[in-house]
């Protein structure tokens, strides 16, 4: 959880949703150039996509809470890094499927003038929209888990050295001694 640069950056989420989506733009286009035909987009998935986003950013409120000082109870060091595993996870996975997505609905564009297609540049707009929001909470998130170096103490800290998530118990050196 200690920013050391390794966490993912917006660069990161680009260069996802870029490559994923030149790689859709060209298979779909062989895929049509042989007499294939765009499927269906559903609804659904644009809502499980908004739905999956709420439920990372809740499960980022008690750790932001934690590193804040606000908790009522302490936060298991494990449970805080399984946050920011699950919010790198849905920032990857948002900025993929918007690369995806978003190759089908620049195909989609040309040929607004058909009604079949008018409604699936609707849906695949809205799938997008929901990759985005599922991308930026995690990247939300994300940054609510990070504890910088020199904000220890205002964040909880003791000023002994010891991480605000350890403020609560002793320290593993201090149980091996004793």
């Amino acid at each position: 959880m200690v920013n050391d640069g390794r966490g993912l950056r917006l660069s990161h989420l680009l260069g996802v949703a870029l490559v994923v989506g030149g790689l859709s733009w060209i298979g779909w286009n062989l895929y049509l150039g042989r007499g294939g035909l765009l499927p269906p987009a559903p609804w659904v998935s644009a809502v499980l996509l908004a739905v999956m986003a709420a439920l990372v950013f809740a499960a980022g409120l008690p750790v932001r809470r934690f590193l804040r000082g606000q908790a009522t109870r302490p936060l298991s060091p494990i449970r805080a890094a399984r946050t920011v595993v699950l919010a790198q996870a849905a920032a990857l996975t948002g900025a993929g499927v918007l690369g995806f997505y978003g190759a089908e609905l620049l195909i989609v564009l040309p040929d607004l003038d058909i009604p079949s297609y008018s409604a699936l540049a609707w849906r695949l707009a809205a799938l997008c929209a929901g990759a985005l929001l599922l991308a930026c909470s995690g990247m939300a998130v994300q940054r609510m888990c990070r504890i910088d170096r020199g904000d220890r103490d205002e964040r909880g800290g003791r000023g002994d050295g010891r991480e605000p998530w350890e403020q609560h118990g002793e320290r593993d050196e201090d149980r091996d001694r004793g």
